[in-house]
Order: C-alpha cells, then structure tokens, then sequence
C-alpha cells in the first residue's frame, strides 16, 4: 500500500512542501537533507568496514579487552 510512490503522488508531496516552506527555503532545505544523507552513508560504511576488519582478523587479541587492562593493543613488544 505505502511501498510505490508514484509521480502524482511526488508532485503532490513538492507542491505541499513548496507552499509550506516557499520558494526561497525548499533548495536550502534540500540541500541540508542532501548533506545529512551523503554523512549518514559515509558513516555508515565507516562502521561496516571495522565490523568487518573485526570478523576477518581473529587471530589478533581482542582491542577491548586490552583497553579494558589499560594497554595500548597498537604497540607490541617485537620478538
């Protein structure tokens, strides 16, 4: 029922939005969900990488557990 957006329905959706907030502030208004997204995207895969970076190294210690000691998992003793 709510899944398709239609083209009447989008014009209507722009034509409700252009006399609410009026000519001057829709493309202000567009351009800071604009920005808002293209962060959220960005953070997003941010936080996919380093889930994935963690499921595929599970040989090395776990960071949280050091941290959790007061150790820096970064700097290892060379052998």
């Amino acid at each position: 029922m709510f899944g398709r957006i239609g083209p009447m329905e989008l014009i209507l959706i722009l034509v409700i939005a252009l006399v609410i907030f009026g000519p001057k502030k829709l493309p202000e208004i567009g351009k800071a969900i604009g920005t808002a997204i293209k962060e959220f995207k960005k953070h997003t895969s941010s936080v996919s990488e380093s889930i994935e970076d963690a499921v595929n190294a599970p040989d090395e210690a776990p960071k949280i557990q050091d941290a959790a000691k007061g150790k820096d998992p970064d700097t290892k003793k060379k052998v």
